[in-house]
């Protein structure tokens, strides 16, 4: 591996792996468009048919989740950007402007996840839908995008780990980061003579374990014993994988005046909650069975 990488480069050295050209954007007739939107874009549509396809085995009409699925992709990008705006909020107070430029990233997912539930209870309410079934097959789509969405953190250069040197170890080119995203520990593993750090690449372990959790949701949904219990299976599931990636990561949303990562604290929240409403839902039906 060289000791000095170009600025569109990314390397894997353990692996043997030295990809020369990654570029963050390409231009079309003029038009400059970020990588990281596309894949954005190429996330969503298969979200969509992931679950339209699960939607038609539950008997749900699929066009049901493109009528609501507009509103929720609308208010889910608000929302996550929202939610990184307020936990980095020294960063953009004094400019403003800059919170409307997604381009280079800065959307939590987390953000993203609450406006789409407050989305999708207030659309099946206003439709008369089945809001738990609907919210139980959203979180399969979200799963899917989620996973590939990753991939375009790792296009940004962004959402990357601490130093590292195990088997998947990945190389930056320092000039290709942001600099509020290289720790200390980083600045010092920065070997004289070379211009790269080597982080952890969360981005890849956080789209793999999701992919893990998607596979066990979409084939254990038939045995679930209550409308419902699919979103409790993501929300706990997911809560546990971020609260795990979130304590590598370098460019952790704090909770304003501690060293609290918001993220990792919300998602041990939500996996607890969720094992809590699981057990109590459980026993209900099982009482309720009983007692008949």
């Amino acid at each position: 591996m060289p000791d000095w990488m170009d600025e569109t480069a990314i390397a894997f050295p353990n692996l043997g792996i030295y990809l020369e050209n990654v570029p963050k954007s390409f231009s079309i007739f003029g038009f400059e468009i970020a990588l990281y939107g596309v894949i954005i874009a190429v996330g969503v549509v298969l979200a969509f048919a992931v679950i339209t396809r699960a939607a038609k085995k539950d008997g749900i009409d699929p066009d049901d989740f493109y009528d609501m699925g507009i509103w929720v992709l609308v208010f889910g990008i608000l929302g996550a950007r929202a939610y990184y705006v307020i936990f980095s909020w020294d960063y953009y107070k004094n400019d403003l402007l800059s919170i409307l430029n997604i381009r280079q990233g800065g959307l939590a997912i987390y953000g993203g996840i609450i406006a789409g539930i407050l989305t999708v209870i207030i659309w099946c309410r206003v439709k008369k839908k089945d809001m738990p079934a609907m919210l139980d097959l959203t979180f399969i789509g979200v799963l899917v995008g989620q996973i590939v969405g990753r991939f375009g953190n790792f296009t940004n250069r962004e959402v990357f780990g601490g130093y590292t040197d195990n088997l998947f170890a990945m190389r930056l080119p320092v000039d290709a980061v942001r600099r509020r995203d290289i720790s200390e520990e980083l600045a010092s593993h920065i070997l004289e003579g070379t211009n790269y750090i080597q982080v952890h690449p969360t981005f890849l372990y956080e789209s793999t374990l999701n992919l893990i959790l998607l596979i066990l949701l979409y084939n254990l949904r038939k045995y679930r014993k209550f409308k419902g219990e699919l979103s409790l299976w993501y929300l706990g599931g997911y809560g546990i994988i971020r609260f795990f990636v979130e304590g590598i990561r370098t460019d952790r949303l704090k909770i304003p005046g501690t060293s609290l990562a918001v993220s990792a604290c919300l998602g041990i929240g939500l996996f607890t909650a969720a094992l809590a409403a699981e057990a109590v839902i459980r026993w209900k039906l099982k009482y309720k069975k009983n007692t008949m």
